[in-house]
């Protein structure tokens, strides 16, 4: 994450100094208590199933599924879980009866950057199965200026908002807040450059990239409409995974545009991609050989199930999914070659990609091997081996910067130059 943080108040001095209390909300205990009995239960299945891979061993017969052990030692593994159940389904309804009478212990203006940051990083790691249980830590997708909802109304009764809408969807991980990095915003400085009104969109990374895609192109058909002023000009920077989101939001809007039916995307005139994945992430594919070593002997495969907890969103970045038929119908733990179905950009849009490197200069190891730390070179740049994979970037809209790593792309002086360069007028 970023070493620097935004300003956590807008009147205040940060929460966490004068009462770390203050961070958590009443609905917190409900989300951290339900985690805790999923773990509890997750770490009975893996004990059982070593159990198990001993037993096996020895001759024993095990469960009627597979890691499962039979007689009375599964009776007390089963007992184990059935109790934890119980438990998760006590304290839930006790803390939900309760939060009522917890009153809110900070303004409704005040931004708790800590929390908001812990909660981006625990949806990044497991936000589609916080999604599943509905659990009250999951980030819902929306629209956030200085870490606190949008307004539309007062932008409009304040004369604020322009007509140059500029979005800013941040990577895997992270929220809205974290675009300040170092005392610099791209977003704020693009609207005191160039007149944009910059809007920042919050939303669980831990979800398949392709359903947030569609839940975004339904979030900007929706801002769209209900802007105080014309939308003239539609422009939006992407970090990281959030470029990933944007390709397949345009891709759903040009589905849902051929029936005649969408609003924002002939308005978008400029996609900036930073840091952007395009080709997947080499982190990810260590994973899934995390995964595969693990399988490989009966002892160590119950602690699969450990490695196996990461989210879809991480998941997809491996070849860097956008499309729900990249990921439907397969098992995304199991290794297998890159399954895509190729998706280039949106047509009629200007599209930019600035690739970061560790490297001092580019060369065949640096490119394929070094990139920024997280992303190669080459993926950031959309370029593959397989032609028909490339995304074919013009030469004057790709740039490429120098001892520069995967987050500091959020505050360099020179990528916020090059961002004013190509996104201003003509």
């Amino acid at each position: 994450m970023p070493s620097s943080r935004p300003p956590r108040t807008r009147n205040s001095a940060p929460a966490s100094v004068t009462n770390p209390l203050r961070q958590l909300r009443a609905s917190d205990l409900r989300g951290v208590a339900r985690l805790a009995t999923q773990a509890t239960t997750g770490i009975s299945r893996v004990a059982e199933g070593v159990h198990q891979s001993v037993r096996g061993t020895l001759g024993l017969p095990g469960g009627a599924e597979p890691g499962r052990t039979g007689g009375l030692t599964g009776l007390v593994y089963q007992s184990i879980r059935g109790v934890t159940r119980l438990v998760d389904a006590g304290l839930q309804a006790g803390l939900a009866r309760l939060e009522p009478f917890f009153t809110a212990s900070t303004p409704g203006t005040e931004v708790l950057w800590e929390r908001e940051a812990v909660i981006a990083a625990l949806n990044g790691v497991m936000g589609d199965r916080l999604q599943q249980d509905n659990n009250p830590l999951c980030t819902q997708m929306g629209w956030y200026q200085q870490g606190l909802p949008l307004d539309v109304q007062a932008l409009g009764a304040l004369g604020t908002a322009s007509g140059k809408l500029l979005v800013l969807v941040h990577g895997l991980c992270m929220n809205d807040l974290q675009w300040q990095h170092g005392g610099h915003d791209h977003g704020t400085h693009l609207a005191q450059a160039l007149g944009y009104t910059p809007v920042y969109l919050r939303y669980n990374t831990g979800q398949h990239i392709s359903t947030n895609g569609a839940e975004l192109s339904a979030q900007l058909e929706s801002l769209v409409a209900s802007w105080p002023v014309p939308v003239t000009e539609l422009a939006v920077l992407a970090h990281s995974m959030g470029g990933l989101v944007v390709r397949s939001a345009c891709h759903h809007a040009a589905a849902t545009q051929a029936r005649g039916t969408s609003g924002w995307l002939p308005r978008l005139r400029q996609v900036v991609f930073l840091g952007t994945p395009h080709h997947g992430a080499p982190l990810e594919r260590a994973g899934n050989w995390v995964d595969v070593l693990l399988g490989s002997t009966p002892y160590s495969r119950p602690f699969a199930r450990l490695a196996q907890l990461r989210s879809a969103g991480i998941t997809d970045l491996r070849y860097g999914h956008v499309l729900d038929a990249d990921w439907q119908g397969r098992d995304r733990f199991r290794r297998r070659p890159d399954p895509r179905t190729p998706l280039p950009l949106p047509t009629g849009v200007a599209c930019y990609a600035v690739a970061a490197t560790l490297a001092t200069r580019r060369s065949p190891v640096a490119e394929r091997l070094v990139g920024d730390g997280l992303v190669p070179l080459h993926s950031a740049l959309g370029i593959h081996d397989d032609a028909g994979r490339g995304l074919g970037f013009a030469k004057d809209r790709q740039a490429v910067f120098y001892r520069l790593g995967h987050l500091a792309l959020l505050g360099d002086a020179g990528v916020a130059r090059q961002l004013v360069k190509w996104m201003a007028p003509g």
